[in-house]
């Protein structure tokens, strides 16, 4: 099969998982009822055609169907990750990592996740990110290098915890 790719898989912590299997099942029970009254109370106002409730509520639905297909999605192809298997102390996908700029004298805490899960302002990293990506496999004492574009950044890996999900 020529051009065909393979599957991305979707890597996502346990914590991760239930936390899109919540927003699925509010989404498709609390919200979808919520959003059909709307769009219901807005058609008996009559002419839809300058009917600004009823436009509003058919772009909430529409921005709320957008969101189940695309949790459905993430969630048809998730691979999620557990500790279960690992013997080692590495940083890896649901660990906790604090490691040191070395340049800066800065120590920074992160969760490596899948890139579905990364939220930087919440320390949440991907391990697809550069960092992320530098820092997997490596144990405490380590000197990891990054590259990036504004040249090489080298972290030491202070500690490295698992997190409970």
């Amino acid at each position: 099969m020529e051009g065909h790719q393979p599957i991305k898989k979707n890597i996502l912590t346990y914590s991760g998982l239930k936390k899109l299997e919540a927003e699925l099942e509010e989404l498709k029970t609390v919200k979808r009822k919520e959003v059909a009254k709307k769009i219901s109370e807005a058609r008996e106002q009559g002419d839809l055609s300058e009917n600004a409730e009823y436009d509003a509520a058919k772009d909430e639905q529409s921005q709320y169907e957008g969101r189940i297909e695309e949790i459905e999605a993430i969630l048809k192809h998730a691979e999620v990750v557990t500790d279960d298997d690992v013997t080692d102390n590495s940083v890896r996908i649901g660990c906790r990592v604090k490691i040191l700029d070395m340049e800066f004298n800065e120590e920074m805490d992160y969760r490596i996740v899948g890139s579905t899960e990364a939220n930087s302002l919440k320390g949440k990293i991907s391990n697809e990110s550069p960092v992320g990506k530098a820092l997997l496999g490596h144990h405490e004492g380590d000197v990891v290098k990054v590259e990036t574009k504004a040249g090489e950044i080298k972290y030491k890996v202070l500690e490295i915890a698992r997190v409970e999900d």
